[in-house]
Formats: C-alpha cells, sequence, structure tokens
C-alpha cells in the first residue's frame, strides 16, 4: 500500500475552548512542524530566482511566477519556450534576458495550453513578426471544459493551489513557489493575449528559425496537447510538463479528463531516443548531465508504467479503486528518489485514474449499481450508532486517532444536517490534521482550503 502517513496526536485538554482550539490548529504547522511540512519547506529551495545557463546558448530562469522561461539565442534572434503565468513577473525574465543578448524575439514556442506557461507571453512580443508556435488543438484541456459550461474546476483549482491560504499554511505547491494571482487574475486558461500563429498535425515538425534549427516533437501525457522541443547542437531538451522532479500530476485533484498515462510514459521513452545532454522541465530547475539526465528520465518513466502495468494487472483481476490501491506497491527504488516523492502528483490518485479512464465509475460491485443516497445512508449509519449523538461523539473521539474516519463520519452527520455546527468544526479539524503530514501539496492545500471554507461556514 502507498502509505501517506497520517499523524497521531495526543489528546487536548477538554478545557481547551473550541474557538482556541481552532486558533491553534490554524498555527499547528508553524508550532510543530510535521516531517512532511519540514521536507516541504525545505523544498522551496527548488524555487529560488535564478537565470541557470544550461549551455551554451541556452538560459533558463526560474523563480518567477511558477514555471521556467527558457532562452535559445540563434544567429539574428532568440527562441523563447514558456512564458510564465504573469506578465509582469515574465516581464522581469526579459530584462534579465535582455541583459544576457540585445537579440529580439524571434519565436515562441508554448509546450502546452496552461494558463501559467502561456499568459505571461506579452512580455515577449517584441514586434508583430514574433512567431508563436504550438501542437494542434492547443488549448485542448480548458477548451473540453469551455464547450461543456464546465466552470467547477476554476473554484477547485483554487482549493488545490491554495489562494486563501497564508503563506505559512501554503508553504509552496510541490513543484513551484506559492504564487497568488492578481485580483480577478485566472489561474488556468489559454487566453493569453499573444495568440498561437502557427501550429503543427504530424507526429515532429522540423523548425529553422533565427540560425536555429529546432525539432518539435508531439508528446501526449499531461494534457493532448502537450508537445516537447529538441535542440540538437546543444543536446537539450525541453520537456514541458511531462517532467518535472516530483511525482507527476498523472490526476489533477481540481479536475480533467484522462490523462494517457501509457502515452505520458511513451513520450518521455521518445525523449531519451535523442539522448539529451541537458533537461529543461515544465517546473523545478533544470538537470545537466547526460549521464543523471538519462538515469532521471529513465526512472520517471519507468516508475509510472509501472504504476500502469501494476493497476492494469489487478483490473484484470477484478480489483475495484480501494482494492487497488492496495496492490499496487511502488518499488522502494523509486520511492526513495526525491525526484518520484509526491510533492505535487501522488500514485493513489493516478490509480483510481487509471481504473476511471478504462472502466468509468462503475466499480464491478453490483452493489454499487444503485447505492443508497448519502442521506439515506447516512441515517442508517447514525442509528446503527444509536443516533446521531453518538455520530458526533464517535467523531469527535476519532479525531486525534484517526482523522480521515472522523472526517468520513462527519460527512455523514453533514449529509442528515448540513448546518451542524459541531460536524462542521470537527470535520476542519480533520482536515487539518490530515493536511499536516501530508507531502503532497495540491491535497494539503485542498484541505486546508476546505478547513477554512467549514470554519467560516459554522460562524467562525
Amino acid at each position: 500500500m502507498i502509505v501517506r502517513n497520517h499523524f497521531i496526536f495526543s489528546s487536548l485538554s477538554k478545557a481547551i475552548s473550541l474557538a482556541l482550539l481552532i486558533t491553534a490548529n490554524s498555527h499547528a504547522l508553524a508550532e510543530a512542524p510535521s516531517s512532511a511540512t519540514k521536507q516541504l519547506t525545505a523544498r522551496s529551495a527548488e524555487f529560488n530566482q535564478d537565470i541557470i545557463q544550461v549551455s551554451k546558448h541556452v538560459y533558463t530562469a526560474v523563480g518567477y511566477g511558477v514555471s521556467p522561461i527558457s532562452m535559445i539565442i540563434g544567429d539574428d534572434g532568440i527562441v523563447i519556450i514558456d512564458t510564465g503565468i504573469s506578465v509582469q513577473e515574465s516581464a522581469k525574465v526579459r530584462e534579465a534576458f535582455r541583459a544576457i543578448t540585445p537579440k529580439p524575439v524571434k519565436a515562441i514556442i508554448y509546450t502546452h495550453g496552461h494558463g501559467d506557461h502561456t499568459t505571461g507571453a506579452l512580455a515577449f512580443k517584441d514586434n508583430d513578426d514574433v512567431q508563436v508556435w504550438a501542437r494542434e488543438e492547443f488549448g485542448h484541456e480548458d477548451n473540453f471544459a469551455k464547450k461543456a459550461g464546465l466552470t467547477i474546476q476554476r473554484k477547485r483549482g483554487a482549493a488545490q493551489a491554495g489562494f486563501i491560504l497564508t503563506p505559512e499554511e501554503r508553504i509552496n505547491n510541490g513543484v513551484a513557489k506559492a504564487f497568488w494571482p492578481s485580483k480577478g487574475g485566472k489561474a488556468f486558461g489559454t487566453d493569453t493575449k499573444v495568440k498561437v500563429t502557427h501550429t503543427f498535425s504530424d507526429d515532429s515538425h522540423l523548425l529553422n528559425i533565427a540560425g536555429l534549427e529546432l525539432t518539435l516533437a508531439a508528446a501526449p501525457g499531461e494534457t493532448a496537447d502537450e508537445l516537447f522541443i529538441w535542440y540538437g547542437d546543444e543536446k537539450v531538451i525541453f520537456a514541458g510538463d511531462n517532467f518535472y522532479k516530483s511525482w507527476p500530476n498523472l490526476y489533477p485533484i481540481r479536475g480533467a479528463g484522462y490523462r494517457d498515462v501509457r502515452l505520458w510514459a511513451d513520450s518521455l521513452s521518445k525523449m531519451l531516443e535523442y539522448k539529451p545532454a541537458s533537461l529543461v522541465g515544465g517546473h523545478t530547475r533544470p538537470i545537466i548531465g547526460q549521464s543523471e539526465v538519462t538515469e532521471v528520465l529513465t526512472n520517471y518513466r519507468d516508475a509510472i508504467q509501472f504504476v500502469f502495468d501494476k493497476t492494469i494487472e489487478g483490473m484484470n483481476k477484478g480489483l475495484t479503486p480501494n482494492e487497488l490501491v492496495e496492490y499496487v506497491n511502488l518499488p522502494e527504488k523509486y520511492q526513495n528518489l526525491d525526484y518520484l516523492q509526491p510533492y505535487y502528483g501522488h500514485p493513489e490518485w493516478a490509480i483510481r485514474s487509471i481504473f476511471n479512464g478504462y472502466l468509468g465509475w462503475y466499480d464491478g460491485n453490483p452493489t454499487n449499481l444503485f447505492p443508497l443516497s448519502d442521506k439515506e445512508e447516512a441515517q442508517k449509519i447514525a442509528d446503527l450508532a444509536g443516533g446521531s449523538e453518538k455520530l458526533m461523539a464517535e467523531a469527535e473521539k476519532s479525531l486525534t486517532s484517526n482523522p480521515q474516519w472522523s472526517a468520513q463520519l462527519c460527512d455523514h452527520l453533514l449529509a442528515l444536517d448540513g448546518k451542524n455546527k459541531s460536524a462542521l468544526l470537527t470535520k476542519a479539524k480533520a482536515m487539518r490534521l490530515l493536511a499536516k503530514d501530508l507531502l503532497t501539496a495540491t491535497g494539503r492545500n485542498y484541505y486546508l482550503s476546505v478547513a477554512k471554507q467549514l470554519e467560516k461556514k459554522a460562524g467562525l
């Protein structure tokens, strides 16, 4: 089983008032940091602001916004790989690049359509002749949701990112520093104000510009429109979000269509075929040195492939998603690699996503074909416990020893009465306890964001 390492806390004195308890929980991360909190805090060094020379003519800016921005210097101009999340932050990168070379931007290449890689593009639009390259159907993920009229992803995305949290609570986003959008700003989206001017639909496209020869290769993975860029003269590969130093976000808890895990692994294999000497990921700092790049990309691909293959094996045995997360044991050699730690994505979420991507919501147990409503089930659980008051008592009793069970019992209570103040606050406390020992920043942020919302609903 993939362990989430929930902490067990000592009992709190009943004399402490509920208000003081909530205040104490709010500051728990700073007062008594868990090992996960310490590790995530140390992780922030990965996002220190810097301009890194990757090779003779390649420079990558990290720590501006949330994603790296790279420059390749050509004969009479430069090519920009991804443009960041913020025009204001990206303008600082443009100035830093100008200090290295005064050459104008000839082309911008988007590795994929996520807004954290595209919405800073205006800072690099030196003139109207700048070519803007992407794969055909650029922005597929966002457009898919828009066509359905789906908007909940923005709300869930804000919880995943932790926009309502304090800097102490949020720490970072696992693969990027904590970044708050400007008021009314968008966390996701493809409205870059600098539109794509050139696309390709084949497996690869050879782009000759500014005296540079660049291969743009289709690389479905985190998104269907993902590509990577190969600069052969200096053996540099720009991987987009198919690689960063973390267990990959094979499923984002903000919600998305199925991210094809098998194709993701295949795209990493395609990168390895080029035998790159330097690797620039979609987040975190570049990796330089052919032997290290080969080792990292190989382990990254093999770990993803293992989870995929083992999940499919378990599915063929008739295992349900809950059984699969017990069945799929990530080999220890991958668990101990820092660049495969679950800072951003989590293997459990990937396993569940693979199941749903291939078999849909039905887990194969006919009991679940037409389950009781949440309220019906909650009433029967309460009846078994001897009434809602006893169920509430059990939720409070379980809080320190098993906050997950406490949260689930609170969900039953809230299904019966959504305004149950004790259940709201107890679940909020459970969320905070679960967050404290979770390394995965997206899940941690979600727990803490929901805790704040529950406390607000309870009148605190």
